[in-house]
This record gives C-alpha cells, structure tokens and sequence, in this order.
C-alpha cells in the first residue's frame, strides 16, 4: 500500500512510532497530487509551503497531530482564497478561520488545499463549478458527485488521508458513495456552520470524507460541539465518537424503509444493498421493516426551502465589499452586473426559484407549506426511530453517470439527491460507506450504501457503519485514478 492511501488511523500509528515524520507525509501528497490531480481537478488550491511549516513544528500526540486534510472551497480559511468556486467571489481571501478549521487546527492537522465544488454547493456533480471540472477516480469519464466532489474525489484518489465537505441535502454523502469513500453528515447543530459560506442556513452541514468509518470518528472529535459564533449549535454533550467502535450488532434493529426500494433503483444497486442487509443480519442485526410516508414530498420539499434560503443568503453578494465587481454607471446597474457576471446558470436557475416561492402572494403557497410537510416529514423518523436504532436503505439510486450526461435536465439532476435530501430536511445524521461495486463498460463502479440515526446519537450510527465496514474488505479497494 501506498504512503497516501494510508488511512488516519494507520497515518497516526507511523507518526507516532517515529516511522514517519508529517514533513514526509505531506511531501507524499504533494507528490502523488502532482501525479494525478490534472486527470481528476479535484483541487482548486492549494499551498505546501505555508502547509510544511505547520508539519515541522506538528505535535503527532495531539489528537490529529501532524494528519494533512483537504478542505472544501466553501469552508474559510485565513489567508486562503474562498471562492466556492464561484466567480463572484474570485479573489476574495478569508480574512478568518471557520470554526471547524480553528478546532481541527487546535486538534494538531493540516489543511493545506482547497477542493473543487458545484457553485455555492448547488449541485450533483461537481460540473457547476465556475472554474473546473472534477472526474471520478474509478472512471474519468463519470462525474464524482456533488457538491462535495472535489473532497470525495481526492481521498479516493490518494490525494489526501481525508476531506471536509459540507451536505445540505446529500453532498457529501452523494459523492462518497460515488466514489467509494465514507461520506458522514452529522445532525444539524452537532458541528458549527460559521464559516461556511451559506447555501440554505437551515439544512447545510459540515462533516469529514474519509478513507474508514473509525477516521470519520476521529474528526468528527475535533470539529464537534456547541460555538458561541453559531446560534444554531446546540449545546449538546459531545461524546468520544471512538468508543463504541469495534461493538456487536447484538439487540441492534435496523429499519428497512419501503419508500426506499423503489422501481428506478439500478438493479446492481439494489442486489447490493439487499445484500448487505443481509450481511448485517449475520452480525446480529435484526431488520425491520419501517414506512416514512411523507418520502415521495421530500424532494419537492427541499427544492422549495433550499432555493428559498439560498436567495436570501447569496443576495449579500454584491461586488461592493469583496470578489467580482462589474463596471457600470451607477449601483443599481452595478449590482445587476455584477451578478449577472458573477453567478453561474445554476445558482441564477435557484436564486430566481427561490425569490418566487417567497414572492408577495406565493409564500403562503410554496414555502409556508413546505415548511409544513418538512414537520412530517420529520415525524416520520420521529415514530420510525421509535422502533428501529437506524435507518438503513441506497445512499444513490444509481452509480456515477457521465460526465454531461444530465446538463441539459435539470430536474434529473436534482433527483440523484433522492434518497439522501430527506436526512437534511430532518436533521439527523447520515453515513454512506461502500458496500459494493458494478461493472459497467469494463469499469468497476462503487455502490454506497447509507444508514440513517437518530439525532445526535452519531457514536450509534458510527458503531453500526463500522462493523459492517470491518467485516467487508470493500473499504480496501483503491481507484486507478
């Protein structure tokens, strides 16, 4: 195994055995990055230099001591161009730290490079970004998901030990599932939002893209917890996420939603999942059939809140304080210009969307009324969790398409989000680790399989990923990229 395709855990039990030193890790990067990365462009950023200084003086008993990360270009980070990806907000450079960062840097890690997204996270594919395109590491001809693909795309490529990513209705659990990494959400409020530049502020959540579910764990313990910067972090006791690890299945009931398994689903994904539903009844779990009635409204749903907050969110950008400024007359035209040159087709489709379920004599008739069937539809996990510890089902209804295939079909864009949107309108926490592959045109595809817990009992969803993850070797299969 290569040096790059080495996990948190096991990077961790080089650095602190002397085998290793985080200078040569991040050399390793570099390396393998300048290797592959203008088949994959799964970075935007980056800077080694800045990065190496912090390796040299790294403490490798700190938590994530001298462990290089990937961040999305959504996230700040001082001194750092933030653009999320968008040319509105091209050479803009953070003036602070996200808390996420300030607390994975207080836990001894790295960042050192920023990667590529769809344009303020609104997409499925990673093809909306305003400067690149990003290509799946099993086969560069298919997208790696989004918005979170240039994170997904790079930990599966070896060009990182890990990622952050942000998911605001399945972007980073999408994009791992495609390109066979583990993709963990956590509920709203477990980890702090400031600093992340907004999407839709009731839905976005930031979480880590790792290689295994035991370095999900471990910086989930770094990032997780209450923030005075964030009013809706909730003060919530933020457990070891390690401790359950390792834990049987026994007494644990999986729910086995109906809405889920649905005609649509690639027949190779279904045989997958249905398999590893087994698998798990091998390991003790009982499965349970659950019904979430409320499904079939969630994509519906979303696309009515999520564009909603995202035209609020983004009409702060307006060329006066920072990014793009468009040359005009005065600023009534300069505002227009400048979004017009700024914002990219994707986020104007949404943004105008947005403003028209809040518009004066329809905010009662979309938005108010999403609002009102997101309530059911977090009462439907509200009484399944009565009965069941976790949700389990398809993180995808099919393995990664090609690249173009979908850019002129908007709404079959948003439907590759269909099984993971539901989670955000919730607010529980999600986990997408692999659990299979599919053979298409001579190239082998992951397949993603997702589990679903209760609000803010991560550690219990961490635990049931991990023992299906240990007692499977899919975790272990590295693209080609």
């Amino acid at each position: 195994m290569s040096l790059t395709a080495l996990s948190i855990a096991d990077l961790q039990e080089k650095l602190r055995a002397g085998e290793l030193s985080p200078l040569e890790a991040l050399n390793s990067l570099e390396d393998r990055i300048a290797q592959v990365d203008s088949r994959i462009g799964g970075y935007l950023w980056r800077d080694f230099e800045v990065a190496k200084k912090f390796a040299a003086e790294a403490d490798v008993s700190l938590p994530l001591g001298g462990v290089p990360i990937a961040i999305k270009d959504a996230i700040n980070v001082q001194g750092e161009p933030s653009m999320s990806a968008s040319k509105i907000l091209k050479g803009y450079i953070s003036p602070y730290d996200a808390t996420v960062i300030a607390r994975l840097r207080a836990a001894g890690a790295i960042p050192f490079g920023r990667t590529n997204m769809d344009e303020f996270a609104m997409g499925s594919s990673t093809e909306n970004s305003a400067f690149q395109k990003t290509f799946n590491p099993w086969d560069i001809s298919r997208i790696p998901g989004g918005s979170s693909g240039g994170s997904a795309a790079v930990v599966a490529a070896d060009e990182a030990f890990a990622a952050l990513g942000s998911d605001t209705g399945g972007s980073i659990r999408q994009p791992a599932a495609l390109c066979g990494c583990v993709g963990f959400k956590p509920s709203y409020g477990r980890v702090s939002r400031f600093g992340l530049i907004a999407f839709a502020s009731s839905l976005d959540q930031i979480g880590p893209i790792t290689k295994t579910v035991r370095d999900s764990a471990l910086v989930m313990n770094a990032i997780a917890g209450k923030d005075a910067h964030d009013s809706t972090s909730l003060d919530e006791p933020v457990p070891d996420f390690t401790a359950q690890l390792g834990q049987d299945l026994k007494g644990v009931r999986l729910g086995m939603p109906r809405e889920y398994f649905i005609d649509g689903i690639e027949p190779n994904v279904d045989a997958a999942i249905r398999t590893a539903i087994k698998h798990y009844e091998s390991l003790g779990a009982e499965i349970v059939e659950v019904s979430l009635p409320h499904t079939e409204h969630a994509v519906g749903v979303y696309y009515i809140i999520a564009t909603a907050e995202a035209s609020a969110n983004l009409a702060r950008f307006d060329g006066v304080r920072y990014g793009h400024r468009a040359q005009a007359p005065n600023l009534i035209e300069q505002y227009g210009r400048t979004r017009e040159e700024g914002f990219g087709p994707e986020v104007k489709r949404r943004i105008i969307l947005g403003t028209y379920v809040l518009s004066s004599g329809y905010r009662d008739a979309y938005y108010l009324q999403a609002q009102k069937v997101r309530t059911l539809i977090r009462r439907d996990f509200t009484e399944a969790f009565k009965t069941v510890d976790a949700i389990i089902c398809p993180t995808t209804a099919e393995v990664a398409f090609k690249v173009g295939e979908r850019s002129d079909d908007p709404l079959k864009m948003y439907l590759a989000d269909i099984f993971t949107i539901a989670a955000n309108l919730a607010g529980i926490c999600g986990i997408s680790l692999p659990c299979g592959f599919a053979n298409v045109d001579g190239k082998q595809l992951p397949i993603g399989l997702q589990l679903l817990g209760k609000p803010f009992e991560e550690a219990e969803l961490l635990k049931i990923a991990h023992a299906y993850e240990q007692s499977t070797s899919w975790h272990q299969s590295r693209a080609m990229a």
